[in-house]
């Protein structure tokens, strides 16, 4: 290899790293950016959709451009693209011009990685492509990194900030490429069939559109039917591929289906759309759950996928070296068994999960991954003849679109539904505490001892709490009792503060206890009066009630304490 092929391949390895590394960065500002904006979410969630559809649409195509243009020209053009998409979002006055602004970034990203790939694959001779390919998959590090850096912007700056770090990145990339990227491989002098575009754009958009609504419609705020765009996604799909198995005999097709006829391309994509169902369902989800649920900052949500993202990026080029020695059997049987290990560990995530086990969850996947990746696309390009390599990158990159939408919705699915049934429990269970706090407990099934107990309500019984639906679904009840005990001889009184937490039946996980600062004390009330007069503070009898912190007021009669 010459200088000048080192040179180029480290050009485009930076410039696809920037426009991954944007990818993944909604993931987090998603929540800030809506509140500002004043969008629902359901309309918020569009800025993520339109990326993904325009992605589906674009690499398709890009086979057949990199052969017609050549590849610098691509770079320039798919370079500006982003870039311009960037500096719109970063001005953008609302939420339509944001909108815009995500789908030329979509345009330009579309190009980059079959583009890198395809690259490769002509400069690198076969016996270190293995290497290289290791150097190019350090770009999936991105991924990981975006919502690490998203949210250290998040909490600093404003949502805008978020695009506007990347962008001096794009323009310096943008600039260096059009100097040292130079055309790689033989250009097609094919005029382009533009029945195949709208082919494409139905076909593949309706089907990654159907995949969004699959999560939409588990949490029932999907737009139409989920069949609706399978059906239109089925029918353009199947138009698409029968036109390019057409045009294939010219030597015409958008999309090159003969890739296909390789057997280890074929079982190396499927294994390759396994692995990136399984990294998109889970990069998307565990950020959610840490924030949504464990209640995490932005910054520290972010942290998580760090370590990882790291521990890819330094890795993949060493297993890029063990290819090269030993082939791809050993890898991807190793990766295939951690990343099932990692996926294993988040299966016994909790309410209760600290953040040390979702971030060592995550670097198991992500060396699972990076020993999975590597020599699966290696092998999958290497079966190809080199007029191949760019419809093979194109193919590659369609299916890991369509698998990544497939799992971000299996995994969002799963977790709203779950999520649902849980709250719907909670919310059950909620309704029978406050009846049983306001002593309207209905007697049915109880003992016959507390059966009587609960028809006569208690006159000193607190007024019901209104229900809380916070995001968390977790309803707390806190009540901060306060006696006072006069010392005899002294006339001084001392208030004890105890903070108690209620916690709703179905819901066992602990929550923290409130922090009860005690009343100043004076020398003239009675005992059970507060200080400052008439506000009587009870300690409910309550099986679901029990101090956390503090003592028990001293001198409490029966019926006031301690279930």
């Amino acid at each position: 290899m010459k200088r000048t092929d080192y040179t180029i391949i480290g050009t485009l390895i930076v410039a696809t790293f920037v426009v991954i590394l944007n990818e993944t960065v909604m993931s987090v500002a998603l929540p800030v950016l809506q509140s500002d904006l004043g969008v629902p979410p359901s309309q918020g969630q569009w800025l993520t959709t339109i990326f993904m559809l325009t992605m589906a649409v674009v690499i398709p195509l890009t086979g057949f451009l990199i052969q017609m243009f050549g590849t610098r020209t691509m770079f320039i053009v798919a370079m500006t693209l982003f870039t311009v998409g960037t500096a719109i979002a970063v001005i953008a006055p609302g939420f339509a011009v944001l909108l815009i602004a995500r789908v030329v970034q979509a345009l330009g990203t579309a190009v980059m990685l079959p583009l890198l790939m395809t690259t490769v694959m002509t400069l690198v001779p076969e016996e270190r492509r293995g290497v290289m390919m290791g150097i190019s998959v350090v770009i999936a590090v991105a991924p990981a990194l975006g919502p690490t850096m998203s949210g250290l912007v998040l909490d600093h700056f404003s949502w805008r900030w978020v695009f506007g770090v990347v962008l001096p990145f794009a323009v310096i990339a943008t600039v260096v490429g059009a100097k040292f990227v130079r055309p790689v491989g033989e250009r097609s002098s094919a005029p382009i069939d533009f029945l195949s575009i709208p082919l494409a754009v139905f076909g593949f958009g309706g089907f990654v559109y159907g995949l969004v609504a699959i999560g939409e419609s588990a949490d029932g705020k999907a737009a139409m039917p989920i069949w609706i765009p399978f059906v239109v996604g089925a029918i353009g799909l199947a138009a698409f591929i029968g036109r390019q198995l057409q045009l294939q005999r010219e030597d015409r097709a958008l999309l090159d289906l003969r890739v296909f006829a390789s057997k280890p391309f074929t079982l190396s994509v499927i294994l390759v759309v396994v692995a990136m169902a399984t990294m998109m369902g889970t990069f998307i989800v565990v950020p959610l759950f840490a924030h949504n649920v464990l209640g995490m900052s932005p910054l520290t949500t972010g942290l998580i996928t760090l370590p990882g993202g790291i521990l890819m990026g330094v890795s993949s080029p060493l297993i890029g070296k063990i290819y090269d020695a030993r082939g791809p059997r050993l890898l991807v049987i190793g990766g295939t068994l951690l990343i099932a290990c990692a996926v294993w560990l988040m299966t016994t995530v909790t309410t209760a999960t600290s953040f040390w086990l979702l971030t060592a969850a995550n670097m198991v996947l992500c060396i699972g991954l990076a020993a999975t990746f590597t020599p699966l696309m290696t092998l999958a390009l290497g079966s190809l003849k080199p007029a191949l390599y760019s419809h093979g990158s194109a193919a590659l990159g369609t299916l890991q679109q369509v698998a990544g939408g497939a799992g971000t919705a299996l995994f969002i699915t799963i977790v709203t539904v779950v999520s649902k049934s849980g709250a719907e429990a909670g919310d059950s269970a909620a309704g029978r505490h406050d009846r049983r706090r306001s002593g309207g407990v209905p007697d049915r099934g109880l003992p016959e001892h507390r059966a009587r107990r609960s028809r006569t309500p208690w006159s000193g019984a607190p007024k019901p709490v209104e229900h809380d639906e916070s995001a968390s679904r977790r309803h707390t009840r806190v009540l901060q009792s306060r006696r006072k005990q006069v010392e005899r001889g002294g006339g001084r009184q001392t208030s004890d503060a105890v903070a108690v937490t209620v916690e709703q039946p179905g819901h066992g996980d602990r929550l923290r206890p409130a922090t009860a600062t005690p009343k100043h004390t004076g020398a003239d009330g009675l005992p059970g009066r507060a200080p400052s007069g008439p506000a009587i503070a009870q300690v409910v009898r309550h099986r679901d009630v029990r101090p956390v912190t503090g003592r028990a007021p001293s001198g409490h009669r029966r019926g006031h304490g301690f279930a």
